[in-house]
């Protein structure tokens, strides 16, 4: 059987899945679409959270950073992870106590106001937009490469599954369908990294493996991987941040944006009770440490799969690293799995020197022009985009065709697991915050399931067009969507919840000013979604104001929302007295009944 026809016996199987579980728990109450009838059993629900939480950043782009960054960027994996602990701890139970549907449900009533209802829908939908342009980004490069289709039809055939299941099934489609994918994209995870492990280590266990000998050259594979990446001209993987601040507020931003993320915050709704929302934090963190301690093992073995690959003479014992490196392989001896990821446009080479040579190097290191000149290189020639060594790791390693397959459901049902939790928590705000709670508070609730069904359609249609225009690669970008959900949404939620002083003006003043303030940050030195033309301050370090990265500003603009709240809040009167008992209530022990739509 040709690699083609198992990567569609793989996919296609999956996608039958998912739409069978869709038909299954077809959504009958708008109750049904938006919390999926309120009945979820903690497990299940721990287990579609973490389908929900764990993209396609985390799944695809999350490993090819680190496998490029190494430790410096390992703020990604202790952000989200942080983040999750704080949402885990100090949110969800709470809000699940409140009892609503929807996040933009809670901040309205909790500040007794509809503009701040719809503040928090305009920050919800420019968050989850954003966030969602990555999962059809991702969606496109496993369709591109494994369907052997352009990535823009694999945009569309992902936008139609997601059609197929979310429309129709609501929460309560998404809820089962997301436990099928996290059962799929963990077995595809980690399988491939389990061979790969004993590849280089001789050690099943990826983590472990990540600190034990490298099996080939006798020395340990994260020294292995610094010799071979310094003698190209990078920094060591190992290598320690130079800017403290701007990693620690990059933390922080993802941490408070991953508490603020509307999608995984419904998912608490879908439990009976308050005790269920807890546990379903514990199962989901559970599930989701499965991946996460087996990303960096699986960045740091990828990038020593493909320098090796380019330098086959660094694989083994090395007595002279330089010499080693000055001897790339010849073009037309490329492996297959180059050959194959050449034709997605994702690997990209040009032969600068005409030495019908590979040269990967680091071209913007000023301390090794000396050794470029002397080895007559001309700049590094081949282009390989993050967001596929994931992908491409077991094709790099020779593993089975199957494995290949199953990876490549795996990155398709990450992409879609969370797309189609982002793009209800858009069509919810749309449809029962703006359309049922302030522009036709007498509509049925026929009406209100056409209306979500309508919103959802055009979100999926809006996220396909975005996916076509990336704005950034898939992880990139969906930090940028934390920061705003962090800037706007998590500070509001937070004061909802701890502080009877915040009212609804402080609340509104905040919002606002921590995402205009954030927004106006990105603008100023990324333009208006990545356009370079637009950019009003050169993207570099030394423009940056103290040293934050545009990615990173999410955690100032947080401490711009609390800071404005508050000192509007105190300089306005007290929230009426009903709404400091509700507040009160809420940070009660005592149980909660089932979530309401008023």
């Amino acid at each position: 059987m040709s690699q083609f026809a198992i990567n569609l016996l793989f996919v296609g199987a999956s996608f039958a899945l998912y739409i069978g579980i869709a038909i299954w728990s077809r959504a009958g109450s708008t109750k049904d679409f938006y919390i999926a009838g309120g009945g979820v059993h903690p497990v299940t629900n721990g287990m579609a959270t973490a389908a929900d939480w764990m993209s396609a950043a985390s799944f695809i782009s999350m490993a090819g950073l680190l496998a490029s960054g190494g430790y410096a960027n390992s703020t990604f994996l202790m952000g989200w992870t942080g983040g999750y602990v704080i949402l885990a701890m100090l949110l969800a139970p709470y809000l699940r106590k409140f009892g609503k549907f929807t996040v933009p449900d809670f901040i309205g009533d909790r500040f007794y106001s509809n503009s701040a209802r719809l503040v928090a829908v305009v920050c919800l939908v420019v968050a989850s937009v954003t966030y969602v342009i990555g999962q059809m980004t991702g969606a496109g490069v496993a369709f591109s490469r494994f369907l052997e289709v352009p990535n823009t039809l694999g945009i569309w055939i992902a936008a139609a599954i997601v059609f197929l299941y979310a429309v129709f099934g609501g929460m309560k489609g998404i809820t089962y369908t997301q436990v099928a994918q996290y059962i799929v994209l963990i077995i595809a995870y980690t399988i491939p990294a389990v061979f790969i492990s004993l590849q280089l280590t001789n050690n099943p266990i990826p983590m472990f493996g990540m600190f034990s000998t490298h099996t080939e050259s006798g020395v340990p594979l994260l020294q292995k991987l610094d010799d071979v990446v310094n003698a190209l001209g990078f920094q060591d993987y190992t290598a320690d941040v130079d800017n403290k601040l701007n990693m620690t507020l990059f933390t922080l931003s993802l941490m408070v944006g991953t508490a603020g993320l509307p999608h995984v915050i419904i998912r608490f709704f879908t439990v009976p009770r308050v005790a269920d929302a807890r546990w379903s934090a514990g199962w989901a963190l559970v599930f989701i440490a499965l991946l996460y301690v087996t990303a960096p093992a699986v960045g740091s073995m990828a990038r020593l799969n493909l320098m090796t690959t380019i330098y086959p003479e660094m694989s083994g014992q090395v007595e002279n690293y330089e010499e080693a490196a000055s001897d790339p392989i010849r073009y037309e001896e490329r492996p297959d799995w180059i050959r194959t990821w050449e034709d997605t446009g994702l690997i990209e080479f040009e032969d600068k020197n005409d030495d019908g040579r590979i040269q990967l190097y680091n071209d913007g290191n000023e301390d090794f022009a000396d050794t470029e000149e002397e080895r007559g290189w001309e700049g590094s020639e081949l282009d390989v985009n993050n967001d596929i060594l994931v992908l491409a790791n077991p094709e790099i390693a020779n593993l089975p065709g199957w494995v290949i397959g199953l990876i490549a459901a795996g990155g398709i049902a990450a992409a879609l697991s969370t797309a189609a939790g982002l793009l209800l928590a858009i069509s919810s705000a749309i449809s029962h915050d703006l359309i049922r709670n302030m522009i036709n508070p007498n509509i049925t609730e026929k009406g209100e399931m056409l209306a979500a069904r309508i919103s959802m359609a055009g979100s999926i249609l809006v996220a396909t067009y975005l996916g076509l225009n990336p704005p950034g690669f898939a992880a990139q970008t969906v930090a940028l969507a934390f920061g705003i959900a962090g800037a706007s949404l998590f500070p509001a939620l937070m004061m909802g919840i701890f502080s009877k002083r915040v009212n609804n003006k402080g609340a509104v003043a905040g919002m606002l000013a921590g995402l205009l303030a954030t927004l106006l940050y990105i603008f100023t030195y990324l333009g208006w979604f990545f356009v370079p033309e637009t950019n009003m301050l050169p993207n570099t370090p030394e423009h940056w104001m103290l040293g934050i990265s545009p990615l990173s500003f999410g955690a100032v603009g947080a401490v711009i929302n609390f800071t404005v709240a508050f000192l509007v809040s105190n300089a306005t009167e007290e929230p009426p007295q009903e709404i400091q008992d509700l507040v009160e209530s809420v940070r009660s022990p005592k149980g909660a009944g089932a979530a309401t739509a008023h």
